[in-house]
């Protein structure tokens, strides 16, 4: 019996910015899906890097979710960044996560809301102080 072949980091990498990027829009995989005429289930596909995204594919999506085709690449492994050893590391690499998670864009989405910069600056300082990091930087 024949194993399954692991996703291709970089297929994988792409789905998930397509899932950030339809997460910030607030749009659901079956919207996705029918802006793109397919299904949900292969939207499900794409992200999970299952199924690998075709150029032309990208690039609908790109439009769809209104940022460039640059967009689902950024920091992805292996670019010249990362193979010169200035991009983060998986571990570090906590940005996307975070924004990936439910509570990520529902924080993010409530912080851009708010216009006084003091207050910005003040919910910082009170989210390092609850996390243990302190005031510092």
């Amino acid at each position: 019996m024949a194993s399954k072949k692991a996703p291709n980091p970089i297929d994988v990498y792409v789905g998930s910015r397509v899932r950030l990027r339809r997460m910030m829009l607030s749009m659901s995989q079956e919207k996705l899906g029918e802006h793109l005429g397919i299904t949900f289930q292969q939207i499900q596909k794409y992200e999970k890097g299952t199924n690998r995204i075709g150029a032309s594919r990208l690039q609908h999506i790109a439009t769809v979710l209104e940022v460039p085709v640059s967009f689902f690449f950024e920091d992805a492994p292996g670019t010249p960044q990362e193979a010169q050893g200035l991009a983060e590391s998986k571990s570090e690499n906590y940005v996307i996560d975070f924004l990936s998670s439910s509570e990520g864009l529902q924080l993010n989405r409530a912080f851009v809301q708010i216009k006084d910069q003091k207050v910005r600056r003040k919910i910082v300082e009170l989210v390092r102080e609850i996390s243990g990091e302190g005031a510092e930087s």
